[in-house]
């Protein structure tokens, strides 16, 4: 039986808490629930309902989120109500046993141009996956059955999934125009049934998991800790908007040279080189003083 761990999040409105669980809990749907009647068909849902502060129970791939009264402050109670969603489910009950009494989220898909003219963005409404996963080739896509599937379109080259998004490279032979729609309605199709996008048991998910990430991440230097953090919080949400990712590779205190891995339409980008050197690299020497002298992508 797999042990789930529910992390607490906060959100915009000071009503509603995420809890945030380390694995999938729902085949790639969402549910909502407005009352203890709506939620026959969930019970753990029914379970929440049951404390008098619950107004609202959102059930989605990898997280329970809860709209409360105003009769409690979350400070006072969200400890209580984590450890009751993670001791549910490790009891291996079902998150929901049917479609009865939900209401299911309408999947859209809308297509984003990036910076790299081989790479169109397609995000959807939905989250698709827990990490970021880059596909090279159709022999990486064991754990992806999504991926696995745009290879078989002869323009596909590569692909890679986010939270909430893929971005596809094609190759040179066809045209945005030719080939948009035709991606972007097999993508809404695939989401919108259900299909399994990234597998829950994959390594990459698993190495993407929260405990293996805080290792990793408290195992590195302190200058390291600190390019990676500057990195989360001003690089990647950008780079994200373009369809594509960077990841810390390595410091070398002795060169001061930083090196990151770029994936999605980063890889390979006309001007991923000049977004490195007058962005990325300038924000890290200004930032880190005399710490940072180059960064250097080791792919794209």
């Amino acid at each position: 039986m797999n042990s789930h761990t529910i992390s607490i999040k906060e959100t915009t409105n000071p009503s509603i808490i995420k809890f945030e669980a380390d694995q999938f809990i729902t085949q790639h749907e969402s549910f909502e629930f407005d009352n203890i009647d709506e939620a026959k068909s969930s019970p753990l849902a029914q379970q929440l309902f049951y404390l008098p502060f619950v107004k609202k129970v959102y059930i989605s791939n990898n997280f329970i989120a809860v709209e409360r009264f105003n009769i409690v402050e979350w400070s006072d109670v969200q400890n209580e109500v984590a450890e009751q969603i993670e001791n549910y489910l490790n009891s291996g009950e079902k998150v929901v046993i049917s479609s009865e009494g939900k209401k299911k989220i309408p999947v859209t898909v809308y297509a984003e141009s990036t910076p790299n003219p081989s790479v169109l963005k397609f995000v959807a409404n939905k989250k698709l996956s827990t990490g970021s996963h880059e596909f090279i080739t159709i022999d990486d896509t064991k754990h992806a059955p999504l991926a696995k599937e745009l290879f078989h379109f002869p323009f596909v080259k590569s692909v890679f999934i986010d939270e909430n998004f893929v971005s596809v490279t094609k190759f040179d032979i066809a045209e945005w125009n030719d080939i948009t729609l035709e991606l972007r309605e097999f993508i809404r199709t695939y989401v919108e049934a259900g299909k399994i996008i990234i597998d829950p048991s994959a390594p990459e998910t698993k190495a993407k998991q929260n405990k293996q990430l805080d290792a990793s991440y408290e195992a590195k230097d302190d200058i390291s800790k600190e390019i990676i953090n500057i990195l989360e919080e001003y690089v990647k949400p950008a780079v994200a908007s373009d369809g594509g990712n960077i990841e810390f590779q390595s410091y070398d205190a002795k060169t001061k040279n930083v090196k990151v891995i770029l994936q999605g339409a980063c890889s390979g980008c006309p001007s991923s080189t000049f977004t490195l050197k007058s962005g990325i690299e300038n924000m890290l020497r200004e930032m880190m003083k005399d710490k940072v002298e180059t960064v250097e992508a080791i792919n794209g």
